[in-house]
């Protein structure tokens, strides 16, 4: 139950760190070459994507006992882990490593978000197997 209470905030957290993306990465500069349709779905998209890792993290912190302990929690636990295992392979299948090789600051978050992607597989799974 621990670990759901942790995963929860971890999301939270992470959702958050979502606000920042548009002038960390520069976004106002780097997309001005799309088109309106490309641009407004990356920016959506995001918007979208942090939203359900709020809900998902608001979810591990105020329902782990359903989430561990019944069949529609189980269920929920699984897609989560399925979800969260196929973010894992992207880190290292989707992303190039041109991105994060050679660069010291990159490769840091590269292996933080690898062990976060594995910790958050390792939690949803085992909860839905269990």
């Amino acid at each position: 139950m621990i670990h759901f209470k942790i995963v929860g905030a971890l999301l939270i957290f992470l959702s958050l760190v979502h606000i920042v993306f548009p002038r960390y990465f520069n976004w106002g500069e780097e997309l001005k070459s799309l088109s309106l349709i490309n641009r407004q779905m990356m920016i959506f998209h995001t918007l979208f994507i942090a939203l359900i890792i709020f809900l998902m993290g608001l979810l591990c912190l105020t329902s782990p006992t359903e989430l561990l302990e019944t069949k529609l929690g189980k269920t929920i636990s699984l897609g989560f882990g399925i979800f969260w295992l196929t973010r894992l392979f992207i880190q290292f299948f989707g992303y190039s490593t041109d991105l994060w090789k050679g660069k010291t600051l990159e490769t840091i978050i590269h292996i933080l978000f690898s062990f976060l992607w594995t910790y958050l597989c390792v939690v949803f799974l085992q909860a839905a197997v269990h």
